[in-house]
């Protein structure tokens, strides 16, 4: 079956750089699909001849562009292409949309809020509101700090797909600590991010910085796709004290608040 270009691949076809626009149409082509694709798929779908597109995808897994998963025999996007995401997403669209709406949850509810970026297996900040008279806070914008211990990194852990998280997290070794609390093992990191999608929500206690407790929401993209997370941090130790009644009143604020960003993202 022949595949007819689009409008936009006929608009391109006589001024691209054929490898540039193939390597492109490629990644593309992984990032509006819900799993990792056999290499066969996508020549077939593309339209592509079968040695390109193998020749393509291993000069993009030797860059992290994409991954390989050898058991399945299917190819996902890498942490390199997430970056990028990364990239585009600190620059002025969230930020700029999301700015008032982590001020006016930070007002409502008298605590510091922000929003937050992966890069690779951190979270970096791009919006953060301080509260009056709170304690200070290790997040700032441009900070960056383990995506595994945060909230705001948890909320976003969870909607990646299997195969992303063990490309993040391979074994012990990718799990810094800071307070000696957390996950430290990729099954312990599973069942945490398992809660997080069940919740629908992510908590974080005491793993960032003794006392501070953070509960965070995921922001998604047309695709499904975590492209910012937004959370809330207070004063806190759930070994003093029960906090579940807290996490969940502060999570339906921060919950609604991600909601209204990512419908203005998407919109």
């Amino acid at each position: 079956m022949s595949v007819i270009p689009d409008s936009s691949e006929r608009a391109v076809a006589g001024t691209s750089v054929p490898a540039a626009d193939q390597t492109l149409r490629i990644l593309s082509h992984l990032a509006t699909r819900p799993a990792p694709v056999a290499a066969s798929a996508i020549a077939r779908e593309l339209g592509l001849p079968r040695s390109t597109v193998y020749h393509l995808l291993n000069t993009l897994a030797a860059r992290g562009f994409v991954i390989h998963l050898r058991d399945d025999q299917r190819w996902a996007l890498g942490t390199a292409a997430f970056e990028l995401a990364g990239g585009y997403a600190r620059q002025q669209p969230l930020a700029r949309l999301g700015r008032p709406i982590v001020a006016a949850l930070s007002d409502r509810l008298g605590e510091s809020a922000h929003l937050a970026v992966m890069s690779g297996s951190d979270v970096l900040y791009i919006v953060e509101e301080r509260a009056a008279r709170r304690p200070a806070l290790v997040t700032d914008v441009g900070v960056r700090l383990p995506a595994h211990l945060t909230a705001t990194g948890r909320a976003m852990l969870a909607a990646l797909p299997r195969e992303q998280i063990r490309a993040l997290y391979p074994g012990p070794s990718a799990f810094p600590d800071r307070t000696g609390r957390g996950p430290r093992r990729p099954s312990e990191l599973r069942e945490l991010l398992r809660e997080v999608r069940e919740r629908g929500y992510a908590t974080e206690d005491g793993e960032v910085a003794d006392g501070l407790r953070s509960v965070g929401a995921v922001v998604a993209d047309r695709t499904g796709w975590p492209v910012a997370a937004v959370a809330v941090t207070w004063a806190g130790d759930s070994r003093d004290a029960p906090q579940d009644g807290r996490d969940a009143a502060l999570a339906t604020e921060v919950r609604e608040a991600a909601a209204l960003l990512e419908a203005r993202t998407t919109r």
